[in-house]
């Protein structure tokens, strides 16, 4: 595997190979294309039970989905979690795969923007899920548009498609 150059990249996007809606080549860095947070938030809601960690525990039970109006950010205290979602849908071809990081501007402020599963499959086609993490000791403004995470392509050997129960990717 080997990690897109920014004129890769492009050439992938020219060619079909990579697909990203909606799209702004302004985006595009020296190995990576920045992603912009969406206005939707799914926050953990408060309880003291006992989650068993296993295949059947849906996260849609644990959270609850908020849309935030026009203009106002989601505020996430210290030690809180959260889960976002990209404004763009990022669609791979079956030889495409990449990782999801956040940016280093962020992670300065104690904000880590995908906190695990930063491994995207290839050949998916869907908005991409993040888990927000606040590990400062101030509470953070989520503000809807900003460019929260970069998409890292990275080019497999062979070819493969992800068919998993997350390749909607729904918050």
């Amino acid at each position: 595997m080997s990690v897109l150059s920014r004129d890769e990249i492009l050439k992938a996007i020219s060619e079909g190979e990579i697909e990203i809606s909606p799209y702004d080549p302004n985006t595009v860095g020296c190995a990576s294309v920045d992603l912009t947070l969406s206005n939707e938030f799914r926050f953990y809601k408060p309880g003291r039970e006992v989650i068993p960690v296993n295949e059947q525990t849906d996260f849609k039970d644990l959270t609850e989905k908020v849309i935030m109006p026009e203009g106002e950010p989601y505020l996430l205290l210290p030690g809180q979690a959260c889960l976002g979602i990209t404004t763009e849908n990022v669609k791979l071809s079956p030889r495409l795969c990449g990782l999801l990081e956040g940016r280093s501007r962020f992670a300065r402020l104690g904000l880590f923007v995908h906190i695990t599963a930063g491994f995207m499959n290839p050949g998916i086609n869907n908005r991409q899920v993040l888990e927000i993490y606040n590990a400062s000791n101030n509470a953070l403004a989520l503000i809807p548009g900003t460019k929260i995470c970069q998409f890292i392509f990275m080019r497999l050997a062979g070819e493969a498609t992800y068919h998993g129960k997350y390749s909607t990717n729904i918050l």
